[in-house]
């Protein structure tokens, strides 16, 4: 696991650049120097590694194009923004490193049916195929230091290509070191294994992608991490649901909250808004949609049974108005144990002196409550004036 660390997208995107072009100017210079010394002195392998070279300037370029497309902002056609374009850069560098293992172990074949037909080379081959194989391995140690620090998996992966660009040149040294001192058998047989090597390296980076482009979730710390963050937001009781997909090197999340089921619907927004920020405060996190529950949904029973707020308004109004009353303000609480019903009184409709019991006489709720299948109806009455009286919509 690596620790969480918050990296500016900007600086992520910068360092893709600035490692990616050092790896494209080291192999354009290796790949020419290869195939030219390895032409004049006679070295297949030296050629064939050459041409592998020019495989990671093809991947290189694949990169960049991968690293300008992902920092594109949302738009119409991609809404969550462009961050699986790496996923997809990872997955085929994963499908190039299959392709050089088999490849090499091809090679490796072929060599092992005809070692007689392998003709001597010059000594220079092993002095350019040392210096290959160091100039690969110094470009590997830093690309991989650089991906890690802004903990991009496309980078880590194009990191591990190069280390196996440096297993290539280790093989083709031992096979020139082995032609020069007669052991031609050397030569094929270390190409087997380190193909063997690349081809499950590959295979690895490819899976990998492939479940991210999947909607693989965050691994169970992150996802840990997260649920702490909305639990500690003022006013979340609880989180269920919780639910994480990754995107690129970053995720999106939805979870469902917990909340008081009598407080307004604009404090339960501004608990779930609260709940939001608060995710969004971890850097791998691009955006999270918060669901506000007044009762844990995944195991209470559905309210839609329950009458609508249009038939609830309309029953209460004709009730009222059996005893000459009327509604200023209704609330009504959906709970999958019934409704809690909450009737404000209208001034103007009372008496001046009316006392509540004597109110309390005047109105029998019973057949109401038992008509709505409400657990609790309350009556208050309404001290100050009816244009202070908050809007009653059906």
């Amino acid at each position: 696991m690596h620790p969480h660390i918050d990296v500016d997208p900007g600086v992520k995107h910068a360092v893709a650049r600035k490692t990616t072009y050092a790896s494209v100017a080291l192999n354009l210079l290796l790949m020419t120097l290869q195939i030219a010394v390895g032409l004049v002195a006679h070295s297949q392998a030296l050629v064939a590694d050459g041409v592998h070279s020019l495989a990671d300037l093809i991947s290189d370029f694949i990169v960049l194009v991968a690293n300008r497309a992902s920092a594109e902002k949302p738009d119409a056609d991609h809404n969550y923004g462009h961050g699986r374009y790496e996923t997809v850069a990872s997955l085929f560098l994963g499908g190039l490193l299959v392709a050089v293992g088999v490849g090499m172990l091809w090679r490796a074949g072929t060599r092992l049916a005809d070692l007689e037909n392998i003709p001597p080379v010059h000594i220079s081959a092993l002095a350019v195929a040392v210096l290959v194989l160091f100039s690969k391995e110094a470009l590997f140690r830093y690309m991989l230091r650089e991906a890690e620090r802004v903990r991009s998996a496309m980078l880590i992966a194009n990191a591990w290509h190069a280390r196996s660009d440096a297993a290539s040149s280790l093989v083709v040294a031992l096979g020139i070191g082995g032609s020069l001192a007669g052991v031609r058998l050397l030569d094929p047989i270390a190409a087997a294994i380190v193909g063997f090597l690349v081809a499950r390296m590959g295979w690895v980076f490819g899976w990998n992608a492939l479940q991210d482009l999947s909607d693989r979730a965050l691994d169970e710390t992150s996802t840990a991490d997260i649920r702490k963050l909305l639990m500690t937001t003022p006013g979340v009781r609880d989180v269920h649901e919780l639910r994480t997909r990754k995107m690129g090197d970053f995720a999106l999340v939805d979870a469902h909250i917990l909340v008081d089921p009598l407080i307004s619907v604009s404090e339960g927004h501004y608990i779930a808004e609260s709940a939001r920020a608060r995710a969004l405060t971890d850097k791998r996190i691009i955006d999270a949609l918060i669901h506000v529950d007044p009762e844990n949904d995944a195991v209470s029973r559905s309210t839609t049974r329950l009458p609508t707020r249009a038939a609830v308004v309309a029953l209460v109004d004709a009730e009222l108005a059996k005893h000459g009353l009327r509604a200023a303000g209704l609330n009504v609480h959906y709970l999958s144990t019934g409704l809690d019903v909450d009737i404000t009184l209208a001034a103007d409709a009372l008496a001046d002196r009316e006392h509540d019991e004597d109110l309390a006489k005047r109105l029998d709720l019973s057949e109401l409550q038992a008509r709505l299948g409400a657990r609790r109806i309350t009556v208050q009455r309404r001290v100050e004036s009816a244009s202070t009286s908050p809007a009653r919509h059906a």
